[in-house]
């Protein structure tokens, strides 16, 4: 009898047009209706309605916090920053590979602390050169 009475499935992830939120807010701005009632209404869950005319009440200037456009920048900042990181491990990798070529030439192999030698493979070789050419 409890196994029957389990939870609910999590809803898969539904993703809305600024349009279509924006007719959302409208119509609970309204008052006509609550809430509540336009997220059943839509089958939409509470939380993200709240959380849609917050963003709202935020890109018209009616409460502080992150704009809709400062929100998208900062996501795409964060991209190009995760990026660049990645290329400046690749980077050191090949540095320290390219240490290790002249180290090994000359008899001495630098060994990190877990006795590595720090060497790139040929596929980071290849992403190193596409690295560069940007």
């Amino acid at each position: 009898m409890m196994e029957s009475m389990g939870k609910k499935k999590p809803r898969p992830r539904r993703s809305f047009t600024r349009e279509f939120k924006t007719e959302i807010v409208e119509l609970c701005r309204r008052g006509d209706r609550s809430i509540g009632q336009v997220a059943a209404d839509f089958d939409l869950t509470e939380t993200a309605v709240r959380d849609w005319i917050r963003q709202a009440e935020v890109d018209t200037g009616d409460r502080d916090g992150l704009t809709s456009g400062e929100r998208e920048e900062l996501a795409a900042l964060r991209r190009e920053n995760r990026r660049l990181r990645e290329d400046v491990d690749i980077l050191k990798r090949a540095t320290l590979d390219s240490d290790d070529q002249r180290n090994a030439a000359s008899g001495w192999v630098d060994r990190g602390s877990d006795g590595s030698t720090g060497n790139v493979g040929r596929d980071e070789r290849r992403l190193v050169a596409a690295v560069a050419r940007r």
